[in-house]
């Protein structure tokens, strides 16, 4: 078997609301979603999710391989590309080649991936994650009513603009899910995506934990602050947790050196041979590791087969246009199909009616505003209001 081509098609997620998180919304609720198909000489195609920033560079290290080698091709296209291949959209393209070549792996046995992997149980646990600064208190209590009726009991919530708007639109997640699980106290997290300093950090989550217990805090500081997370973890309950912006191994080095994080997060687009990689790092430091992505399919396999998967981001219900997925979500997990490879399945008429979104828009939480990580009072202008 050999890789004979590559094609790449870009769908998009339609949320039917506004989506976002401290550093802005996409009032219309579509964001876009880049897909790299890789074909073989057997008629097999894999499918992986993510960037494809300098593909055609990439792809010359995979041309004519044997794709079942996914492991040494993973190296081989970093080595192909080691000036820029451990950084942002490039190590993004990797990784959705690499995400192919598995699929096209697993498909190969004849296995779902999670079955080609070692997995022993294919239900991830998942946590509700709404993208949801831009919410009104109405608009978030349905959204999570949504969840909760899928049995999640975990949320993470968008905030670190406003102390008491944070406390209160926790509050209200708190008591969707706590009656929707009878009683049972749910988990809580805020992510604020890099929006504080240090002390902003330490001020503002202190604040909330004086009448809410938060699981973590997610992004506290900027990605690459060791220093500045240990400062956070030591001056708060809740766990910190960071990574997903994170590429390549030698990246978390400095966190884990400085004991600065104590939930290990990898993106989806990042590819599952990262994931991996970085999870048994993580394990070496007896720390959790916890995937992020709102199609995280590769890397739900992928955590059926490490000892330390705490729980997966689930973001929208629905799949990406032209996308159909092999699971279900059901009982607060993801439960993983039958299907041999990832149950990836591409309608590509259905998204050749796509239109554009997400980060070529102007403005939106790919864009880091001039004030983040420098404001004196809390922000009380609400997106919603100015979109």
């Amino acid at each position: 078997m050999r890789i004979t081509g590559f094609r790449t098609l870009m769908t998009v997620q339609e949320w039917g609301r506004p989506v976002g998180d401290a550093n802005g919304v996409f009032a219309d609720g579509v964001t876009s979603v880049p897909l790299v198909l890789v074909d073989t000489d057997e008629g097999i195609t894999g499918v992986g999710i993510g960037p494809r920033v300098d593909a055609e560079a990439i792809f010359a290290a995979l041309e004519g391989e044997d794709p079942r080698g996914v492991t040494a091709l993973y190296d081989r296209m970093l080595r192909q590309t080691f000036k820029t291949g451990h950084a942002g959209a490039v190590f993004g393209t990797i990784g959705a080649f690499d995400t192919a070549l598995w699929d096209i792996k697993a498909q190969v046995a004849g296995e779902p991936l999670w079955r080609l992997l070692g997995g022993r149980d294919r239900r991830v646990p998942a946590y509700a994650s709404g993208l949801d600064i831009g919410l009104t208190d109405d608009e978030l209590v349905a959204a999570y009513e949504l969840y909760a009726a899928h049995g999640l009991r975990a949320a993470k919530l968008k905030g670190g603009l406003d102390i008491e708007q944070d406390r209160h639109r926790l509050a209200l997640v708190r008591d969707v899910l706590t009656e929707a699980g009878h009683g049972l106290r749910p988990s809580l997290m805020l992510d604020v995506n890099e929006s504080w300093t240090r002390k902003q950090a330490v001020r503002h989550i202190c604040e909330l934990e004086q009448t809410l217990d938060l699981a973590w805090v997610e992004e506290p500081v900027r990605r690459w602050d060791a220093e500045g997370h240990a400062v956070v973890g030591r001056g708060i309950r809740a766990s910190v947790a960071t990574g997903e912006n994170l590429t390549g191994l030698e990246q978390f080095r400095p966190l884990l050196a400085a004991a600065a994080v104590d939930i290990v997060q990898t993106s989806a687009v990042w590819g599952i041979s990262h994931f991996l990689r970085t999870a048994m790092v993580a394990h070496a430091h007896d720390l959790p590791v916890s995937p992020i992505g709102n199609t995280p399919i590769g890397l739900l396999h992928a955590a059926t087969c490490v000892p330390n998967h705490i729980v997966s981001e689930l973001q929208d219900l629905r799949p990406p246009r032209g996308i159909a997925l092999d699971l279900v979500i059901e009982d607060g997990a993801f439960t993983l199909g039958d299907s041999p490879g990832l149950g990836i399945k591409v309608d590509e008429d259905a998204i050749a009616s796509s239109v554009s979104g997400g980060p070529s828009a102007p403005s939106g939480p790919h864009v880091r505003p001039a004030a983040a990580g420098r404001r004196l009072a809390a922000t009380t202008v609400r997106y919603s209001a100015q979109l």
